[in-house]
């Protein structure tokens, strides 16, 4: 199995989680939606696989290069 840390981008906080753990995500689909700066940021998946670990809620804050979530395939 190959392992994938999807990282945020931008400094901001978690608007809204679209996957949980468990689910499957394909690539170029969106895991998550960050808020910076009154401006919607999606995270898109670059890779397929399925979520093992969510490592944030929704609210909490980020900064670019965390990792929030991790997919394997």
């Amino acid at each position: 199995m190959q392992r994938y840390e999807a990282k945020s981008e931008i400094t901001g906080s978690v608007w809204k989680i679209l996957k949980s753990v468990g689910d499957t995500a394909e690539e170029g689909e969106t895991l998550m939606i960050f808020e910076s700066m009154k401006m919607e940021i999606p995270l898109i998946a670059e890779e397929s696989g399925t979520i093992t670990e969510v490592r944030v809620t929704e609210g909490s804050p980020v900064a670019d290069g965390d990792t929030v979530m991790v997919i394997e395939s």
